[in-house]
């Protein structure tokens, strides 16, 4: 199956200002009215995802389910979706999974509908925790579809003291040098050495930038790979023995194979649903992603991709087995929402694209 990594902007105009983009400088206050007794029937939906992020019979189920047809456009990252999306006129999408900070970044050019949430009664499947994400407390403009952290993945039989520390991956002992994988994406890049020196993964304060810069220089030759797809096979075949890693990607199934979360914390990320303003089905788009809620479908998602998703009903359904083979599922929201919850920066997260390019020329 294939899954998508969390991407980080890497343009100017994805940065998202308003003029670079052509944005609106406001977000509607109130979302216009819709009509709860819509003959869904006459409404079709596109919907723009990461390849293997649902089931590929989806739109099957929502014909049989909600009477209308469905069209599944593929998007390998965020900065693909988001070009589309801000490119000026209709992008022809109804419903599109972003990750938070880029549907806060959609919202605040006034891209978004907001939500209107007696045509989602299934958001009451959701966890409490669920709309406390920073980027739209409320889920006002979004609904979280998936949601996970960072931490490291590593073999235990090839790991002499367990990991504790991201101090075990920036300052590695000696039997682990070139053993040992970080990723690349920029935000997850420099995550790391921000945590280890107690700042924000949102920071924009260059002078903590330029520490965690020179941290992540001075590991980088001890270094086996940067890998942001492919670390869980190296795992298992013993040519890494530790490797920075997103939960959900840590295949802890396998024998030896663990997964901790740093003392020091680390992030939330998550991935989303929104519905784009200029959608002229949107009675549609809400009965979708009302759909997804349910906890059978929902449930999927956690079932093929290992990921945790904020539906309580759904998750409290999952087979025992499953959460024994991949512990990383069973994280209590409350525990979850101990990592800091990644935001759009605007402008500033040129700072970070500039931080990943020199550490990744550096010879």
């Amino acid at each position: 199956m294939t899954r998508r990594a969390p991407v980080a902007v890497a343009s100017a105009c994805l940065a998202f200002t308003l003029t670079a983009c052509g944005g609106a400088s406001t977000t509607d206050s109130a979302p216009a009215t819709l009509d709860a007794n819509a003959d869904l029937s006459k409404q079709s939906l596109t919907i723009s995802i990461w390849d293997g992020y649902s089931p590929k019979d989806l739109p099957e189920r929502v014909k049989a389910k909600l009477g209308f047809d469905t069209k599944v456009a593929i998007h390998d990252t965020n900065e693909t979706i988001m070009a589309k999306l801000t490119a000026g006129g209709d992008s022809g999408i109804d419903v599109a999974f972003v990750s938070g900070q880029y549907a806060q970044a959609l919202n605040a050019q006034g891209l978004l509908e907001p939500l209107h949430a007696d045509l989602i009664p299934n958001l009451k499947n959701l966890f409490p925790e669920a709309a406390q994400l920073a980027y739209d407390k409320g889920n006002t403009f979004s609904v979280p579809y998936t949601w996970g952290t960072t931490g490291l993945c590593y073999r235990s039989d090839l790991v002499k003291t367990p990991p504790t520390s991201w101090s075990d991956l920036l300052n590695p002992p000696a039997e682990l040098k070139k053993k040992i994988t970080m990723m690349t994406t920029e935000r997850w890049l420099a995550l790391p050495a921000l945590k280890l020196l107690g700042a924000s993964v949102n920071t924009t304060d260059q002078a903590v930038l330029d520490k965690a810069k020179q941290m992540l220089l001075k590991v980088k030759p001890d270094l086996l790979a940067y890998d942001d797809t492919t670390f869980g096979d190296r795992l298992k075949s013993g040519e890494a023995a530790m490797a920075e890693a997103w939960d959900g990607w840590c295949p802890t199934a396998e024998k030896n194979i663990k997964f901790v979360v740093p003392s020091e914390g680390s992030d939330l990320w998550a991935d989303t649903m929104v519905i784009l303003k200029s959608s002229r089905n949107k009675e549609a788009a809400h009965a979708f992603i009302n759909y997804i809620l349910d906890p059978e479908i929902h449930g999927w998602v956690a079932q093929n991709i290992l990921y945790k998703i904020p539906n309580k009903v759904a998750m409290d359904a999952l087979d025992p087995k499953l959460l024994e083979s991949y512990p990383a599922l069973a994280q209590p929201p409350a525990e979850l929402l101990k990592g800091e919850s990644l935001i759009d920066l605007g402008e500033a997260s040129t700072m970070y694209t500039r931080l990943s390019t020199e550490v990744s020329a550096a010879q």
